[in-house]
Parts: structure tokens; sequence; C-alpha cells
């Protein structure tokens, strides 16, 4: 008979509805409700890149859970609408500011070769397919560390030079 009650308790179970305290974890590319970022003090804007000031971009990549320069870092990234939505997404930082934030350009994988205002950087563990992907150096964006989700991967010396003298030349930043 313990066999039939324990097959009838698993049935039982399994029909019983659940509910959860929290929903399921973001997805990436996915619009999220709640990734860090998205609100408060620590939410990513998008910043005027000629009126942002003094801007040194230096290679300096350190897998410690910090945004570093030349890191892959994942956060919620407002559509260019700014109607108040977006989504979670890989962003390259591009320079540490003096104010604990960070400068990032969005990264994406759809095609854009060609297109001026993308920057081709290969293939890299920030996407888990392994997709080629290019930098939009028209969006810049300022993320808080306790705005930013995962640091994912950090993109090659040789990529990140390439993006970095588009920003000057585009910029005139150092």
């Amino acid at each position: 008979m313990s066999f039939l009650s324990n097959l009838l308790s698993a049935v039982t179970s399994a029909l019983r509805p659940r509910t959860r305290s929290a929903g399921p974890a973001p997805r990436p590319g996915r619009p999220s409700t709640d990734s860090p970022g998205r609100h408060g003090a620590d939410r990513t804007v998008e910043v005027e890149p000629r009126s942002i000031g003094k801007v040194r971009m230096t290679y300096a990549p350190n897998r410690d859970g910090d945004p570093d320069p030349g890191e892959v870092v994942w956060t919620w990234v407002p559509f260019e609408e700014n109607d108040g939505q977006g989504k979670d997404r890989p962003t390259l930082v591009v320079a540490a500011e003096s104010t604990d934030t960070v400068l990032v350009v969005q990264l994406t994988s759809k095609d854009h070769d060609g297109q001026s205002e993308f920057v081709a950087v290969g293939a890299g563990d920030w996407d888990g397919q392994h997709r080629p992907s290019w930098v939009n150096v028209e969006r810049v964006l300022r993320v808080h560390p306790g705005g930013m989700r995962r640091e994912a991967a950090s993109l090659g010396k040789p990529e990140f030079d390439h993006v970095a003298a588009r920003l000057r030349a585009r910029y005139g930043w150092s």
C-alpha cells in the first residue's frame, strides 16, 4: 500500500496549483520589470557623448565583479524612444568616471556590417551562441555598479582599441 500512497501523493502534488513569491529570472534580451539598472539611483541612462567632458579610455579588465573598461557587462538598457521601456543587454565598458559610474556602449548580434555607427567586435562569451557582435558607438550610456546585472567577459585588447579609436574620432575623447 506504500507504493500506492506515494503515487497518489506525487499525482496530487503535481496537480496542485503552484504559487511563486517572485517572478522568473529575466532572460537575456527580453523585456524585464526588475532588472538592475532599470529604476532608482542605479538606473542606466543614455548620455550625450559630446557634453560629458573629458573621457579617458584605458583597457583595464579585471574579473572582480565590478565593471571595468574592456569588459562586457549586462545591464538594463532603455530603448532609444526613452519611453521607460528597455531590456537586459550586453554592453562594453569603455571608460570609468570619477563618480564610480562607467560609460558603456551597447552590443548587438544583429548584423550591422557596413554601417558607420557600428564597430564589429567579433564573437565572445557574452553571447551564449557565440554570434558575431557589433558595438553601437552612437549610443553612450552611464551605468552604476549597482545597475550592472553581471560581468560576462572581456573584449580582446585589439577589438577594444578599435572601438576606442572610433569613439575618440567621433567625440574627441582621449
